[in-house]
């Protein structure tokens, strides 16, 4: 036979001492052990990345993702905050738009001579009270979510008790103040009115604020979502084959460990 005319092949020995069919064996087993407990993990978690390994890259995307949404939530939180304490001022000019009314219906009963001007002062003393529930603090809510993610409502300058509606002095004990008093009434309702124009435009402005964070909540929970959840039909479809994989790893082990004990026959002869 001329030398180079067929390739060499390896020889197929009998051995003992290293079974090479056998660590081959148990080197795929525990691959496919790994993996069937990759898919567990994921299949009980409902999670495609359990740990950094599985996707770094992904990870820290969906890390990122889930921040703003913490960011977000909390924000929405701020903003529900702010305008319950804005309904609270709302409910309370209410309450002194209808005072109002009732101190203009006085005014103008006194502007005839038939005043009293002691209930007069006590309605002027109820708005007093009921202003106190007002908030009067410059506000400043944080919601994010965009370019200018603070919301800010100015209260400190639309004072709506007696004296900020300059009502504190007026009374109708004779029948031109009851007619002066008609006249700072009706400058009181348009300060009233600018003070509850403030309000309504900073409820306005955080019911969009939220409305916008709560959109971006979802979008941005999908989107992390995508990244770092399972596919459970996926998974599932692995965890089948990995079992199948092992189970046949652990066969072909046992066959591979058999194959030495041909060594006996070959003694016995």
């Amino acid at each position: 036979m001329t030398p180079g005319m067929y390739p060499e092949q390896d020889v197929t020995m009998l051995s003992v001492q290293t079974n090479y069919a056998s660590l081959v064996a148990q080197q795929n087993f525990n691959a496919n052990a790994d993996f069937q407990t990759k898919t567990i993990t994921a299949i009980t978690s409902g999670l495609r990345i359990n740990q950094s390994g599985d996707d770094a890259a992904g990870l820290v995307q969906a890390n990122q993702y889930r921040s703003q949404v913490a960011e977000l939530s909390q924000g929405v939180l701020n903003a529900n905050s702010a305008l319950s304490t804005l309904q609270i001022s709302d409910g309370a000019m209410n309450n002194i738009s209808h005072m109002l009314d009732r101190l203009k219906t006085l005014a103008t009963q006194g502007a005839s001579g038939g005043g009293n001007d002691a209930e007069f002062q006590k309605v002027l003393g109820e708005i007093t009270r009921e202003a106190s529930s007002v908030t009067k603090a410059n506000m400043s809510v944080y919601v994010g979510g965009s370019s200018t993610p603070t919301v800010a409502i100015d209260m400190s300058s639309s004072p709506v008790d007696a004296a900020g509606l300059s009502l504190d002095k007026s009374s109708i004990g004779t029948a031109k103040d009851a007619t002066d008093a008609i006249g700072a009434i009706n400058l009181a309702v348009g300060t009233l009115g600018a003070a509850q124009g403030v309000i309504g435009a900073g409820e306005n402005a955080l019911q969009y604020a939220t409305s916008l964070a709560n959109s971006q909540i979802a979008n941005t929970s999908a989107a992390e979502g995508r990244i770092r959840d399972a596919d459970m039909a996926a998974e599932a479809a692995d965890l089948t084959k990995a079992q199948v994989l092992s189970q046949a790893s652990l066969a072909a082990m046992a066959q591979a460990n058999a194959a030495p004990q041909g060594v006996l026959t070959l003694l016995k002869g």
